[in-house]
């Protein structure tokens, strides 16, 4: 990917994108990107997100270590797991679960980065997640019983998802819908020949 081509990114996310290691540092201790910014031109991707998509071990730590939340999600619910699973990055998916990222949170759509794994024919990250996604629900009880806070929310996400949910045609209204089709069938079969 080339930088001109990504002209409306931060500079924070035009450099993670690239791999631009040296950069992403120099950008983080100066102050001049919040590692946790949506790009809504690229769908809600956080610098996080793109680490995780590139397979960037190096940036991915140093984007932790200067405060990139991995709970956060794209426009569908994506985190930085599903990217990781989508591409088969088995590195990124541990460092994820060493963090007690939620590596199990599903998408808008319902699949969790396991699901994504295996659309995607990641067979090691599939075999890591099906060990992991228990150890992570193991570890949220865990927290909550001792109340200890998780940082496993993204704010932005739940007025989101529910605008989502309110675009997408209602299930009542599609069995409605072809309840009145079939009744018109059956009324216009029953009519022929007959004056209505």
């Amino acid at each position: 990917m080339e930088l001109a081509k990504m002209s409306d990114m931060t500079k924070l996310h035009q450099a993670v994108a690239a791999g631009d290691y040296s950069l992403v540092k120099k950008i983080l201790k100066k102050g001049l990107c919040d590692p946790n910014y949506k790009d809504v031109d690229w769908n809600d991707r956080t610098p996080l997100h793109w680490a995780a998509i590139k397979g960037q071990m190096e940036v991915l730590r140093l984007l932790i270590e200067y405060g990139a939340r991995p709970c956060l999600v794209t426009s569908v619910g994506w985190t930085p797991a599903h990217f990781a699973a989508e591409s088969g990055h088995l590195n990124v998916l541990r460092t994820l679960h060493a963090l007690h990222a939620a590596i199990d949170a599903p998408d808008f759509f319902g699949d969790t980065p396991k699901r994504i794994a295996q659309i995607y024919g990641q067979k090691a990250c599939v075999a890591f997640l099906e060990k992991a996604e228990p150890e992570c629900q193991d570890h949220r009880r865990a927290a909550q019983q001792k109340g200890l806070p998780l940082d496993e929310r993204d704010e932005d996400w739940d007025a989101k998802k529910r605008e989502l949910e309110l675009s997408l045609p209602s299930l009542n209204q599609n069995t409605n819908k072809k309840n009145k089709k079939s009744q018109g069938r059956t009324r216009s079969s029953n009519t022929k020949g007959k004056r209505v």
